[in-house]
């Protein structure tokens, strides 16, 4: 498991920032419950509204991309939102990463309890049909 703080995330957000400064977003959406937290410090930082739910020309966020299962769907019915995540467990499509990790470990953010997390992690590979190895 790889653990991450909150100095990591701050720096997450300050490089997502950076490299969407450029663009104009109708306001930002987080996928709950990962993307909350940074869909807030991202409309903080890029000084957008928080949105409750998805609308044309918006920043969808989430914290991981690991299968798609998650944001593929969300891709699907807003295709011209933008889409970003602090980690992603594969090269970046159509999607922006703040960082690429080649490992599949599994990632415990600084919201989570750490003592859920080996339970957590279970729960998400069987959910997807995922080994637990």
């Amino acid at each position: 498991m790889q653990q991450l703080s909150w100095a990591q995330f701050d720096l997450a957000v300050a490089t997502l920032a950076q490299r969407l400064t450029p663009q104009s977003f109708s306001g930002i959406y987080g996928v709950p419950r990962g993307g909350l937290c940074l869909a807030v410090a991202l409309s903080h930082a890029l000084e957008l509204p928080y949105l409750i739910t998805p609308q044309a020309g918006c920043l969808i966020v989430d914290d991981v991309y690991e299968t798609g299962q998650t944001l593929n769907p969300l891709h699907e019915e807003w295709p011209d939102a933008v889409f970003a995540v602090w980690i992603s467990k594969s090269p970046p499509e159509w999607w922006i990463a703040a960082e690429v990790f080649s490992s599949q470990e599994w990632v415990v953010f600084p919201w989570s309890q750490l003592n859920q997390a080996s339970a957590d992690e279970q729960s998400y590979r069987q959910s997807r049909g995922m080994s637990c190895d």
